[in-house]
C-alpha cells in the first residue's frame, strides 16, 4: 500500500465505523485533516488488526517524512539539560511529557493545535484506549500535578508521561506554582521508576491553561534541578519548546543566549 492508499483506507474505515457520511476531499491536505479529525473524535475502543496495521504503517511513514531528531544528536546546554525547539512528536528519546487534561483521554477537538492533540494524533488510536484503561482502573479524573505513563506506539520515543497542569484563570497564585512544580516532580519520579535515560518536557500549562511563560520556565528549571540534586538522578532532561518566545526565555535562564 502506498501512503495515499493507506490514508483513504483509514478514512473509509473510520467513516463506516462511526456511520458518518462525509465527502472525502480529493486533495492530500484535506484528506489528512479529515483523517486526523476522525481520529480525534473517536471514542476509545478496540479496532481491527488490519486497521492497526495500516494505521501504524501510515503514521510511521508520516513521522519519517517529517524527520526524527534523536536526543543523542543534541548538545547539552548545561550539565544534563538540553534545550530544543521543535515538534516533540518527532523526538527520539526514552520519554516525552504530554500536557493532558483531567480525563486523560486526549483532545477530542478536531485538528486542535494543542500538544495533547498532536501526541494522540501521531501516536495512534491505541494510545487513547490505553489511557481509558488506566482511567477506568482509577475510577476518577486525574488530579492536577499527578502523572501517568503509557506506551508511545508510533512515536519515536519509548514512553509518554501524561500530566495535568494547573489552569490559570486570574492572578497567578502560590497554589498554581506548587501544582506546576508537582507536575515536573511527578514526571521525573515516574521516569526514574521506569529507568528512563532521557525525558523531554513540553512547556506544561503555558498554552491553553494560560500559565505565564516566564514563571513556568523558572519553576521548571528550579524543580528539575532540585529533584536531580535531591535524588542523585542521572536522567537527561530536554526542555522542548515550540515558540520562539519560550526558546528565548529558556536560553536566557540556562545561560545559553
Amino acid at each position: 500500500m502506498e501512503q495515499a492508499e493507506r490514508r483513504r483506507y483509514l478514512i473509509q474505515y473510520l467513516l463506516a465505523e462511526s456511520k458518518r457520511k462525509v465527502a472525502v476531499p480529493a486533495d492530500e491536505y484535506g484528506q489528512k485533516r479529515l483523517l486526523r479529525a476522525l481520529c480525534n473524535i473517536r471514542l476509545p475502543g478496540a479496532t481491527s488488526d488490519e486497521f492497526l496495521r495500516v494505521q501504524d504503517a501510515y503514521l510511521q511513514e508520516e513521522i519519517r517524512h517529517r524527520g526524527v531528531t534523536a536526543v543523542s544528536d543534541l548538545v547539552p546546554v548545561r550539565g544534563d539539560f538540553y534545550l530544543w525547539k521543535g515538534d516533540i512528536t518527532t523526538l527520539r528519546c526514552d520519554g516525552i511529557v504530554n500536557a493532558a487534561n483531567p480525563q486523560m483521554l486526549g483532545c477530542f477537538c478536531p485538528n486542535h493545535g494543542c500538544i495533547d492533540n498532536a501526541i494522540h494524533s501521531f501516536s495512534g488510536v491505541r494510545l487513547r484506549e490505553e489511557c481509558a484503561e488506566l482511567m477506568r482502573a482509577q475510577g476518577r479524573d486525574e488530579e492536577v500535578g499527578h502523572a501517568k505513563i503509557t506506551h508511545a506506539y508510533n512515536l519515536p520515543c519509548r514512553y509518554i508521561l501524561h500530566t495535568v497542569g494547573p489552569v490559570v484563570t486570574g492572578v497567578l497564585t502560590q497554589k498554581h506554582k506548587t501544582d506546576l512544580a508537582n507536575c515536573y516532580r511527578s514526571c521525573l519520579t515516574l521516569a526514574d521508576e521506569y529507568h528512563l535515560a532521557e525525558l523531554a518536557f513540553c512547556c506544561i500549562s503555558t498554552g491553553e491553561y494560560r500559565f505565564p511563560n516566564e514563571a513556568a520556565a523558572q519553576i521548571a528549571l528550579q524543580t528539575v534541578s532540585a529533584y536531580k540534586a535531591q535524588n542523585n538522578s542521572q536522567i537527561k532532561v530536554v526542555f522542548n519548546v515550540f515558540k520562539e518566545e519560550d526558546y528565548a526565555i529558556y536560553a536566557r535562564l540556562l545561560g545559553a543566549d
